[in-house]
């Protein structure tokens, strides 16, 4: 049997005028459910980038949400095809809904944005994302694990080998996203499911915390403080101390194979791989990549 428990934030940060991100979890109170929790990072300006990551994380939530009232009825076999197909769904309404609003709108026609998503019941863990908002799992036993890969032009050359990961954090074109939701109606999310074996820390977050913090010191950080859950507290304290030029969000998954907790209820605002499925000037704004660039 285990137990998940899940606690969030985002934060405006201190240099922008609108927070763009969005945040969602729950924690399944449906007997034999699933849990989720979700992150959505918003680009296009004033009002374009909040409506862009309330509407992916309002629509994923709904088809997540009612999935959860009929779960248990599934096989473990079913259970996985369910969720996977109920993901990409969501997904692709989700990007519909958003191009729609564009073409009614003419004053959000620059608006997108990143989404990421863990869905989590016994044993497993499926991450569905777009973009550059990340997933990592953290256990004692392994440590801190990116799960996803950034959707951007910094990631291919790294990929290439023409930069480092610490050059990225930094670079001037780090923004400069090559997936995003609202872009075009042809949309690949990546979809990747894991076997959970040991007691884990599940993090999702925007790039304002990735901005400040490398994979090794996300670790050390849910590592060492106590209780885990407040981590999100502290990761976005820290990231505005170090400047906070974007909008900050975190949301964290404990999962627990038999220790009893008290599951949280939900918000508005280790492991296996299975097979896959498929500079900072302030008021920067991400690159919505209306064509995918190239490197």
């Amino acid at each position: 049997m285990c137990q998940i428990a899940i606690e969030g934030k985002t934060d405006i940060g201190r240099r922008r005028d609108e927070n763009e991100d969005a945040v969602s979890w729950n924690n399944g109170t449906h007997q034999g459910s699933f849990s989720y929790l979700m992150v959505a990072d918003g680009m296009g300006g004033y009002q374009g980038g909040a409506t862009a990551s309330q509407t992916a994380v309002r629509i994923v939530s709904g088809h997540l949400a009612s999935l959860q009232t009929t779960f248990s009825s599934y096989t473990p076999d079913q259970k996985t095809m369910v969720v996977k197909s109920e993901l990409f769904q969501a997904v692709i309404n989700a990007n519909e809904a958003i191009l729609d609003q564009k073409l009614q709108n003419p004053q959000l026609q620059q608006m997108g944005t990143t989404l990421v998503v863990a869905v989590i019941w016994s044993g497993c863990l499926m991450v569905c994302h777009i973009g550059d908002s990340r997933a990592y799992i953290w256990d004692e036993r392994r440590g801190i694990r990116q799960l996803t890969k950034d959707h951007s032009v910094v990631q291919q050359m790294i990929d290439s080998g023409s930069l480092t990961e610490e050059q990225a954090r930094t670079s001037n074109i780090r923004n400069q996203l090559t997936r995003a939701l609202g872009v075009q109606r042809s949309l690949s999310p990546v979809i990747n499911t894991w076997e959970l074996t040991d007691d884990s820390l599940i993090l999702l977050c925007s790039d304002g915390l990735t901005e400040y913090f490398s994979n090794h010191q996300i670790g050390h950080l849910l590592a060492t403080h106590k209780p885990s859950l407040e981590s999100c507290y502290r990761f976005i304290d820290e990231s505005n101390r170090q400047g906070g030029k974007d909008n900050i969000s975190v949301v964290i998954g404990q999962y627990e194979t038999s220790a009893a907790m008290h599951p949280t209820a939900m918000q508005p605002t280790t492991m296996q791989k299975r097979p896959e499925s498929d500079a900072t000037v302030p008021k920067a704004d991400k690159t919505v990549p209306y064509k995918v660039a190239k490197v």
